[in-house]
């Protein structure tokens, strides 16, 4: 599939991608294989934004990766704190991708465990057994987080939002839906593309939103939650998707 013309009065929306098609093989070599500058500035902060919130927590808390994808290290990043972590997604490729990964996952994740555990709450863990343990993988989409009554203790959410749809509509919708599976309080780490103007995975081009800076990311959040930091990491090094500008990190906690 190649993305069509498309406007404003007619983006495309999350319903019209064949995310079933997605690879997850192609999406890793082009972002994982080798860990880049930005995604240790980026497991670095989250290290340091959970174990500061954290902090004296037993490993008793329920956490959710929203739209995990073929990414583990936001999972890895929660497992100091977490029995159980929800693996939330809605392709069936990535699911079986996850699954595959819960026996032993992939040795190119051991680069972002080496910069978790400069941080003493992942020392001397285990990742492996930890996430055989804590992690499941569920079939479901970020929308459906708008109508649970589900709340996690912990979450995160890495280039979702922006990442599945032109519409910004959609992409406040899914930052909402986000919040409003957190309980009051919860910590979370999420990422955004500046101006993103769509990827491709393999052979097929996926949509984003393009109108994504610090300012609308702080605007879909303000209502929801305390934001502790807005990070901009401009990766000129890793240009990854058509026409994006860089990175924006957020930590914060979701309002009581």
């Amino acid at each position: 599939m190649t993305s069509g013309p498309h406007t404003a009065e007619q983006p495309t929306l999350n319903k019209d991608v064949p995310w079933d098609s997605f690879d997850p093989g192609a999406y890793i070599g082009n972002n994982y294989l080798d860990m880049k500058t930005v995604d240790e500035e980026i497991v670095s902060r989250v290290r340091d934004h959970f174990s500061d919130r954290l902090r004296g927590s037993d490993r008793v808390l329920s956490g959710i990766d929203v739209g995990a994808g073929p990414n583990l290290y936001p999972s890895l990043a929660m497992l100091p704190w977490c029995r159980h972590i929800t693996l939330l997604e809605w392709s069936a490729n990535n699911i079986e991708y996850l699954q595959r990964q819960l026996p032993g996952y992939e040795g190119h994740w051991e680069q972002f465990w080496k910069v978790l555990r400069e941080g003493p709450a992942y020392e001397g863990l285990n990742p492996r057994t930890l996430f055989r343990d804590a992690a499941h993988p569920v079939r479901g989409s970020l929308f459906d987080l708008c109508h649970t009554e589900r709340r996690w203790d912990v979450g995160t959410m890495f280039f979702v939002a922006e990442s599945i749809t032109e519409s910004l509509e959609e992409f406040r919708r899914g930052v909402g839906c986000l919040m409003n599976a957190l309980k009051p309080g919860a910590p979370f780490a999420a990422a955004f593309m500046e101006h993103s103007e769509g990827y491709r995975v393999g052979d097929l081009e996926f949509p984003a939103t393009y109108d994504i800076d610090t300012d609308e990311v702080r605007a879909a959040l303000q209502d929801f939650a305390h934001l502790d930091d807005v990070h901009r990491m401009a990766d000129v090094g890793h240009l990854v998707r058509h026409g994006h500008t860089g990175m924006i990190l957020v930590c914060g906690r979701r309002k009581e």
